[in-house]
């Protein structure tokens, strides 16, 4: 049974005494990768948060369209925990939480381009093995929404774009990828929804490639000419 599509109703969130999201409505549905824009401090990573279910809100709600979507979910963050064990026994571990058969680690492993290094020791491969290793981890869990946080933020360009590879094959493959990014020109090579966060409010939603080529608000318009906004 899908778990799409989802909305949030109102959703709020503070911290510190300062409010981060300030009643967000968004609906997702299945198809192609949904990427997360806006200013930094827009409230783009807490937004992924509580559609993931890791914050609770302050007020509103978020509705899936089959019960226990936590379990068909999987989230990849900018800094992914790698564990003191191998490559292999990494992306072993989720899913022997989950109850799956750990054989499924090693073939994703191979679509990553890591199944030569699963004996050695995780921790000890560079930021965008570790990613891809994280990655190959979510792959794994086969999950109806991934939601990646910034995953090429501290990457090189040729990281950066072996990731984009990746994700790009893993929604290829029916995953609903919903990702934030502060690289414009990532967003338009793998966007077919592209939702613009502001000042924790959903500000304009469009598809790609319209949204860039016609932005939907005169905001959207000044962000992507590179204006402050906050």
């Amino acid at each position: 049974m899908t778990i799409l599509p989802m909305r949030a109703e109102g959703l709020r969130f503070a911290a510190g005494g300062v409010e981060i999201l300030r009643g967000v409505d968004l609906t997702l549905g299945a198809g192609g990768p949904t990427m997360v824009i806006g200013p930094n401090g827009a409230g783009k990573s807490v937004l992924l948060r509580l559609l993931h279910g890791l914050l609770a809100p302050g007020a509103g709600v978020v509705r899936w369209a089959a019960g226990d979507a936590r379990r068909r979910q999987a989230m990849v963050f900018q800094r992914p925990v790698m564990l003191r064990r191998s490559v292999r026994a990494n992306a072993e571990y989720p899913l022997r939480l989950a109850g799956l058969d750990p054989a499924r680690a090693l073939p994703a492993l191979e679509r990553v381009g890591l199944a030569a290094l699963a004996d050695r020791p995780a921790r000890k491969l560079s930021g965008g093995e570790q990613q891809r290793l994280a990655l190959a981890r979510a792959w794994a869990m086969a999950p109806e929404v991934l939601f990646l946080d910034e995953p090429t933020a501290s990457l090189d360009p040729a990281a950066t774009r072996q990731v984009e590879a990746i994700v790009a094959a893993i929604a290829a493959q029916g995953t609903k990828v919903v990702m934030t990014t502060h690289d414009l020109g990532q967003a338009r090579r793998l966007a077919e929804e592209v939702v613009l966060v502001i000042a924790g409010r959903v500000n304009a939603v469009g598809r790609a490639p319209g949204f860039f080529e016609r932005p939907p608000t005169g905001e959207a318009a000044a962000f992507l000419r590179g204006d402050l906004l906050w």
